[in-house]
């Protein structure tokens, strides 16, 4: 920067090193110009580096994480069954597990639940507990619906042995299922 006629002027466009008067060039020679010094690049780069870091980097994080939160094995859900028993059918010879269709209801992922029969009769009234059921889709009725603290599956009729029962819901995320009751038709 330049003083000329009480103004200041730049010396080149974006000049930030440079001479800049301080005095009067009556003044003593040595002290009329102060040099300026160039800023560090350490410090410009570090707070690229942080705005990049926050700007960038955390909400692709975010993004990464809540879309894997929806997307869960089946096999993660799923109850194993225990061999039956002479005298019938247990609930534990049920088994339930869930997968992620890949299809989308709005912005919710769709879950098919099939509720299958290990048992070597057939079992019907089924019962499953699940906390907090909801779903963004409506589901059939004769397939799941509520009765008292639990679900019952498939309006209560028989399921065969090794037969299954399946239905849909959409929400955000899985439901944690678990079979709570059973009859069996073994006579």
């Amino acid at each position: 920067m330049q003083r000329r006629r009480g103004w200041l002027y730049k010396m080149g466009p974006g000049s930030i090193t440079g001479t800049v008067p301080c005095h009067n060039k009556t003044q003593n020679p040595q002290s009329f110009f102060v040099h300026r010094k160039k800023k560090e690049p350490m410090a410009q780069s570090s707070s690229a580096s942080v705005k990049l870091l926050v700007l960038v980097v955390l909400p692709a994080l975010l993004l990464f994480l809540v879309q894997a939160q929806g997307a869960r094995p089946a096999a993660a859900n799923t109850t194993t069954p225990t061999p039956a028993t002479t005298t019938g059918c247990a609930a534990s010879s049920v088994t339930v597990s869930q997968s992620n269709t890949g299809d989308r209801a709005g912005y919710d992922p769709v879950f098919e639940v099939t509720v299958s029969n290990a048992c070597r009769c057939a079992v019907r009234a089924v019962r499953l507990r699940s906390e907090g059921f909801a779903s963004s889709v409506p589901v059939d009725p004769r397939l799941f619906r509520r009765a008292g603290r639990d679900y019952l599956v498939a309006d209560g009729r028989r399921i065969e042995p090794g037969a299954d029962a399946r239905f849909r819901y959409a929400w955000d995320r899985a439901f944690r299922m678990t079979a709570a009751a059973v009859r069996d038709d073994c006579s």
